[in-house]
């Protein structure tokens, strides 16, 4: 199975303020992929490294668009 991203490409990271989440959302957007947001529940409402966090993947995909995770 192959992923395709493109400039288009709205990432949701899952489990952003961890460290591996942090490190592979910096990485990416880094490389020009649009990070739209993360997910950490408990820390919706909060932002990561610039980054929006939500609670939820429902709330998070509703709010930012996202169309991949």
């Amino acid at each position: 199975m192959s992923i395709l991203v493109d400039k288009n490409t709205r990432l949701l990271v899952q489990g952003i303020t961890g460290r591996e989440g942090s490190f592979h959302a910096l990485q990416a957007a880094k490389y020009g992929t649009q990070v739209v947001g993360g997910v950490t529940p408990g820390k919706g409402g909060t932002t990561h490294e610039g980054i929006p966090v939500f609670n939820t993947v429902e709330e998070a995909r509703r709010k930012t668009g996202a169309n991949a995770s």
